[in-house]
């Protein structure tokens, strides 16, 4: 039978794993498969596997029990190997990476921040800073049926959103990053302008907190910041 592969630790991490169960249903039984000084924290495989509340739900648990009581490389939902043969092979495998990104990740969990800014009031900063789009504005709210002028006055609007989007994410970053080992970024979706993550030392979780806490204080009620950790590090593994 296929296994489930949860997460990588050392040997030497406790995995504590009781209470806790596997993705399935019935629900399967977590166990450790373990080659030299490191581990990997496995169940069976369901015969059909599909991301269900219950299983994203149980793969979560593992992982946050695990980053509880230790480092823990934290592995995507879904993956699987043949069997624990494979799975000790590949801890074989790959011994030295492994034990290179638990050591990147001591002391450490991810936190994920997203960002966007109300559109109307960013026009509504474009058309006071730029004279140009303030006179395009002008012109067509006045009546001026010149069918170039709306078209002149979105791209000069779609440019400068742009570039003040990149402005802010950079800014937004530069702030919080003396404050993490290290950032992933990735690409916003929807109305966000920042999809960004940092790998934080549990030591300077509160400085972390702290700027962005004040970050949001500082931009005020027109940004949106969602922050969400501490996170197991999905994003540096």
């Amino acid at each position: 039978m296929s296994v489930y592969v949860y997460s990588i630790t050392a040997a030497s991490h406790p995995r504590q794993l009781a209470g806790l169960v596997g993705v399935g249903e019935p629900p399967s039984t977590l166990r450790s498969v373990c080659a030299g000084p490191l581990c990997a924290v496995v169940s069976d495989a369901p015969d059909e596997l599909r991301p269900k509340r219950r299983d994203l739900t149980a793969h979560q648990s593992v992982q946050e029990r695990l980053m509880s009581d230790g480092t823990v490389l934290p592995l995507q939902f879904g993956l699987t190997a043949p069997d624990d043969d494979a799975v000790r092979a590949a801890l074989t495998e790959r011994h030295d990476e492994y034990l290179d990104r638990l050591t990147a990740l001591e002391g450490c969990a991810e936190y994920h921040l997203k960002a966007a800014i109300d559109e109307s009031a960013l026009l509504r900063q474009i058309l006071l800073d730029s004279p140009e789009a303030r006179q395009l504005n002008d012109q067509i709210t006045g009546g001026n049926t010149n069918p170039d002028l709306p078209l002149a006055l979105g791209e000069l609007v779609a440019h400068e959103v742009r570039a003040r989007h990149y402005a802010l994410a950079t800014g937004i970053t530069e702030a919080l990053r003396p404050h993490a080992r290290q950032e992933v970024n990735s690409e916003p979706t929807g109305e966000d302008f920042l999809n960004v993550s940092f790998l934080v030392d549990r030591e300077h979780e509160q400085l972390f907190l702290a700027a962005e806490k004040g970050l949001t204080a500082e931009l005020g009620d027109d940004f949106d910041f969602r922050l969400h950790g501490p996170l197991p590090a999905y994003s540096f593994v």
